[in-house]
């Protein structure tokens, strides 16, 4: 009966900026933190056949973060399970392998009876980019005050010209 609570909770929820997550250190990070940011969150995995996506998320991160753009990395061991490391395996891994800068966060559920708060507001199924994400490396687009802008899926490549495209336009606006 506590996850419906906890279901409730989320689905009552306007923007990302009400949740809470802990760093990939422990250290709870409020998203509120990002307020005035456009973010895109993903949900990241080590041992993925897209874990070479951490490149491209990087390189976004670098060419757009002095114009406001955060990227945010939930790692997630939810499909096949490729991210089966602690939380301090995984943020060496993404350092050492791609120089990872950006905000990383502990290792939550994307999806399942024990999903993150966070994610039952991003994939609630009454939204335009609600429904359950396929894979890893699923992204949502957020604009300054919080609100779901897009969903790209596993495919869309970071630097693709769509998603760039974007990214842009949400960092234009306002």
């Amino acid at each position: 009966m506590m996850s419906g609570v906890v279901s409730s909770a989320a689905f009552a929820a306007s923007s990302v900026h009400e949740f809470t997550l802990d760093s990939l250190t422990g250290t709870p990070t409020p998203l509120a933190n990002f307020k005035g940011k456009v973010m895109l969150l993903v949900n990241v995995a080590s041992q993925c056949g897209y874990t070479y996506q951490y490149e491209g998320l990087q390189a976004l991160y670098m060419k757009y973060k002095d114009q406001g753009l955060v990227v945010a990395g939930f790692p997630a061991n939810n499909f096949g399970a490729q991210e089966p490391g602690s939380n301090s395996e995984i943020g060496a891994f993404c350092k050492a392998k791609f120089g990872v800068s950006f905000p990383m966060f502990s290792k939550i559920s994307v999806k399942g009876s024990d999903k993150a708060p966070l994610y039952q507001f991003l994939t609630d199924k009454n939204t335009k980019t609600g429904g359950e994400i396929p894979w890893n490396f699923t992204k949502y687009l957020v604009d300054r005050d919080g609100k779901v802008l897009a969903r790209f899926d596993a495919p869309v490549e970071p630097m693709s010209k769509g998603l760039t495209s974007a990214i842009e336009a949400a960092l234009h606006s306002k």
